[in-house]
């Protein structure tokens, strides 16, 4: 009973020291963001006559738009033709689905109307290219699936046509013979070989998909459901959906393309595996209700405001491509970077978050590809996981378990994000990311390695522990901002300019506070964490 009185007391003093820090760290974070805040507002309007691309907005007082950035300004202008397209698709394909009971093929055929209309909009003769492509993909499948050499054949041909769609530019009609010239005034309003990108990953989704069809399955669906909260429920997750393989009369040409160009899904992902897609023409996703489809509909409503506030207040992207960030001061640099960071999370979330709820209206479950905020990733693993997260497992499951997994991790790391470097574009500043942000993982994946095989038991050991995680999380955040910011915004070129801002005399106290505050920011995380945990 002594024993127990005195463990119940060490557990009451470790909470009452947990709460006086979280109150810190949540009051430092207030303070750090007002600071932010009232620096950026600042910033914007000290610096807006010389910054590019602003343009009238609707704030009152009148105020300008950040319209710098071209995707999120084609995405913004684009939103009400958007909307109206999805609207119409969502309400033929589930009144179609309803009234006939389509299934699969019937879907297939659905979803391959609507599509390749949407496509002969964006694309125009174009789509020609696309579907020549697609074909003689899947013939290569059916050909050499059952064969040693499909996986070479496979990423070879894609490969291939990653890179000549990229150095010729979608390619001109006219060196196919001058016949057929004519088709370069009819290229649609959109540059095919753009959205091809994605394309190349449902080609090497579905062939995969078929190859491992006609093997013996690894995957143990039983002990799967027995552990996971979702399928126990008696709903379907999305990884069942993608592990659990298809009749083998579901890898048809109809339904191939039908997946290919997909329209909710077309332009930018979210990515869904051919498995998951065929799963979910025949029966449709059972995870999210009407009331949580409205719900995540009026959250991204929500945070589209809130990028609306974030580009009247504040010059972030402007700053960055007008270079006039060059002429700061460390720590206005500092801002600006994080400003920058949290720009382009939002954006994406935004796009993606946009496709994936007309997805789920259709009755096709998507992976979240932002399910968790930048500022609550505190290690490369995680924050790789939770930014563009369907592109993650569709590396895991395509080339990471292939090239041998965890046994050859420091490897396989170097392979995939040089391919996640030529797969975004052709630029040596994206290559520089990729390999910064390798160099950055190895000494990650060693600690953790190390740490894995520590066992702590006493109180001072855990304290101990978790400082030196959180002082290891504030590097990771700073090498994070760093491989970032060089990927797409300064280049590698600018390296060293970067460097000798922030080792001056003047931006090592910047450096400090950083870390101090990354520091703060990763303990703060660790509580939402525990938090969490505690919930579940």
């Amino acid at each position: 009973m002594a024993i127990s009185s005195a463990m119940k007391k060490k557990k009451e003093k470790e909470e009452y020291w947990k709460r006086k820090e979280l109150v810190f760290l949540v009051l430092y974070a207030i303070a750090f963001y007002a600071f932010i805040i009232h620096r950026s507002l600042q910033l914007s309007l000290d610096h807006e006559p010389e910054l590019y691309a602003l343009r009238p907005g609707w704030l009152l007082p009148p105020r300008l738009n950040d319209a710098s950035d071209a995707q999120w300004r084609n995405f913004r202008a684009n939103l009400p033709i958007l909307t109206l397209v999805f609207s119409l698709f969502a309400l033929l394909a589930n009144s179609l689905r309803a009234l006939f009971a389509l299934k699969a093929k019937g879907m297939s055929f659905v979803w391959l109307l609507l599509s390749l209309a949407y496509l002969s909009y964006l694309h125009g003769a174009c789509i020609l290219f696309i579907l020549s492509i697609a074909s003689l993909n899947f013939l290569l499948v059916k050909m050499f699936a059952r064969t040693k050499y499909f996986s070479p054949v496979l990423w070879l041909f894609n490969i291939f046509f990653l890179l000549c769609n990229r150095v010729y530019e979608g390619y001109s009609f006219s060196i196919f013979g001058q016949q057929l010239a004519y088709l370069d005034n009819y290229r649609g309003t959109f540059r095919w070989h753009i959205c091809f990108n994605f394309v190349i990953l449902r080609m090497i989704s579905f062939g995969y998909d078929y190859h491992w069809a006609h093997q013996d399955p690894l995957f143990d669906q039983q002990k799967h459901i027995q552990r996971c909260h979702t399928c126990k429920s008696g709903k379907t997750c999305y990884r069942l959906l993608q592990e659990r393989s298809v009749q083998k009369d579901k890898f048809s040409f109809s339904i191939y393309i039908a997946y290919l160009v997909y329209a909710p899904v077309y332009i930018a992902g979210p990515i869904i595996s051919f498995n998951a897609f065929v799963s979910q023409l025949d029966t449709p996703q059972n995870n999210y209700t009407v009331k949580d489809i409205s719900w995540y509909g009026l959250r991204w409503l929500i945070s589209f405001s809130l990028m609306e506030l974030m580009t009247h207040l504040f010059r972030y992207n402007a700053f960055a491509i007008s270079r006039l960030w060059k002429l700061l001061s460390p720590m206005d640099i500092f801002i600006i970077g994080y400003g920058v960071l949290n720009f382009m999370w939002l954006k994406f979330s935004l796009i993606w978050r946009y496709f994936r709820f007309w997805s789920l209206i259709c009755g096709v479950e998507a992976p979240e590809n932002m399910p968790r905020c930048i500022n609550n990733c505190c290690n490369l693993e995680s924050f790789w996981k939770n930014w563009h997260a369907s592109y993650n497992k569709w590396l895991v499951r395509y080339m990471y378990i292939p090239l041998g997994g965890y046994q050859r991790k420091l490897l396989n790391i170097w392979v995939i994000f040089t391919f996640v470097a030529i797969w975004h574009d052709l630029e040596w500043k994206l290559l520089s990311w990729a390999w910064l942000t390798c160099l950055f993982f190895i000494p990650e994946m060693v600690v953790k390695s190390a740490a894995s095989t520590l066992q702590v038991e006493s109180a001072l050991g855990e304290f101990l522990l978790r400082e030196i995680s959180a002082a290891g999380g504030a590097i990771t955040i700073t090498s994070l901002m760093v491989a970032n910011l060089v990927g797409y915004v300064i280049g590698p070129s600018g390296i060293n300019w970067l460097f000798s801002q922030f080792l001056s005399r003047q931006g090592l106290p910047v450096m400090g506070g950083m870390f101090i505050t990354f520091y703060v920011g990763t303990k703060l995380m660790f509580h939402i964490d525990e938090a969490m945990q505690r919930k579940h």
